[in-house]
């Protein structure tokens, strides 16, 4: 990036026009409007495919989930046993007993992994399909240097619906920003725990201080603002004749019952919260769930932490594994019911796996080369077990798959070409995938 900010006529920036009007009328965030100025981009037509990514931020143990090693030594095997599935000859662990079940619906890559152990890196590797290049910084939020998939989602297929095409939940994650693509493709980040008994999303509703009639009386100010502002602009400068049509869709989506209704989880029964699990990470797989079913494209989910250096095997037993069995489970089965699993890619997935090794604190450390990932729906084949690592658990022992390999397969379920190339407000040419990438085409029917 030049770093240079393009500026109208007048010296105004484009952030200082949206902060004058959407700040004046929202309160303190324009993020909607600036979101929601995609749905005047020509889209890519897509197969109308949505995309559930449950990220496990801090790394999951998959040689303890996914790809158990029960003939391993006893330092790499860990303590839990395999169990069988719903898919003969197919075992995961035994604190996934739910996820065992519903081993029809997902598949399950064994022969991945990557060269990072680091997580920053690792997690930009993972949501973007390419490795941070020199100057990374892991601490900015977003550090992408590359577009994440719910950001090329949201520029190729645009909105559906008065939803935002991106949504992250509960949390912004670091790497999930839209680098290059600009605002326009970057998340929706909900900003509260969907398990809160008082649970509401902040930007869908005016500031507590501001009544229906102050609402209305801003959004008058902001169209004469508007007015105003359009005289000296829009003879000059083509983009800044759409600002007030954004403005205008955010007042809409701020107002408008099917994005209330769409985030609304507490219009659920009781009995599929429950079965969801009353946690953060159930309640926002639910909430996934509700957001797809009203028109979002792609869900991030952003749960932590999975970084099991100490305790691995207590963690995942009594704090971590049925929060994940329960609502990743109750998902798929809850897509599958109401018709909506194959058109809905799920994949869970951490930034890398964990030493098979066990460390001398019971834990285990990063470990990049080797990991496993699942993934559902979209056109995946439930049951399909492909590649293998090797006795360990240390490498891929049959044709490894890597990141841009997850992001070639991703955009390809959702009708996007792994091979387009995006243009850098420079003029440079990116490709979306790596050029390696390649689409995994094993897990598809």
């Amino acid at each position: 990036m030049s770093g240079k900010t393009k500026t109208f006529c007048d010296g105004f920036t484009r952030r200082d026009m949206l902060s004058i009007g959407g700040a004046g009328l929202f309160g303190t965030t324009y993020s909607l409007s600036s979101i929601l100025e995609g749905q005047a981009k020509e889209a890519t037509p897509g197969n109308d495919n949505s995309l559930i990514i449950l990220f496990l931020a801090g790394g999951l143990s998959t040689i303890d989930t996914w790809d158990l090693k029960p003939n391993a030594p006893k330092e790499f095997r860990g303590p839990f046993n395999p169990i069988a599935t719903s898919v003969p000859g197919v075992q995961m662990g035994e604190h996934l007993p739910k996820l065992a079940g519903q081993m029809d619906k997902f598949a399950v890559v064994r022969s991945f992994g990557h060269r990072n152990s680091g997580h920053g890196a690792a997690d930009h590797f993972m949501l973007t399909g390419y490795h941070p290049s020199a100057g990374f910084n892991a601490g900015l939020k977003p550090n992408n240097q590359k577009p994440a998939h719910g950001s090329v989602i949201a520029h190729e297929l645009g909105a559906r619906g008065p939803v935002p095409p991106y949504v992250c939940v509960p949390t912004m994650h670091n790497s999930g920003g839209s680098s290059y693509l600009g605002s326009t493709a970057a998340p929706f980040v909900v900003e509260s725990d969907p398990a809160l008994p008082n649970f509401a999303v902040p930007d869908l509703a005016p500031p507590l201080a501001i009544d229906a009639k102050r609402f209305g009386s801003r959004r008058s100010l902001l169209a004469t603002v508007d007015r105003f502002q359009k005289q000296g602009e829009a003879k000059f400068n083509t983009q800044a004749r759409t600002v007030n049509s954004f403005k205008q869709q955010a007042f809409e989506l701020m107002t408008s019952k099917e994005t209330k209704t769409a985030f609304d989880i507490h219009s659920e029964s009781d009995k599929l919260r429950d079965r969801y699990g009353r946690n953060t990470l159930g309640q926002s797989c639910l909430m996934a769930r509700r957001l797809v079913e009203a028109g979002v494209r792609c869900v991030l989910i952003n749960h932590a932490n999975w970084d099991t250096h100490y305790n691995n095997f207590h963690v995942l037993k009594n704090d971590l594994l049925h929060l994940l069995d329960g609502g990743m489970a109750t998902l798929l089965e809850d897509l599958y019911d109401r018709g909506m699993l194959e058109k809905t890619m799920v994949l869970v997935t951490g930034e890398f796996g964990r030493t098979p090794r066990i460390n001398n604190l019971a834990g285990r450390d990063h470990w990049g080369p080797s990991s496993a990932i699942a993934m559902a729906g979209g056109g995946i084949k439930g049951g399909t077990i492909v590649g293998a690592s090797n006795e360990r658990a240390e490498r891929p022992a049959t044709k490894p798959y890597r990141p841009a390999d997850l992001s070639a397969t991703i955009f390809h379920s959702l009708g996007i070409n792994p091979k387009k190339e995006f243009e850098t407000p420079e003029g440079r040419p990116i490709p979306i995938v790596p050029s390696d990438g390649e689409i995994i085409e094993e897990l598809f029917a």
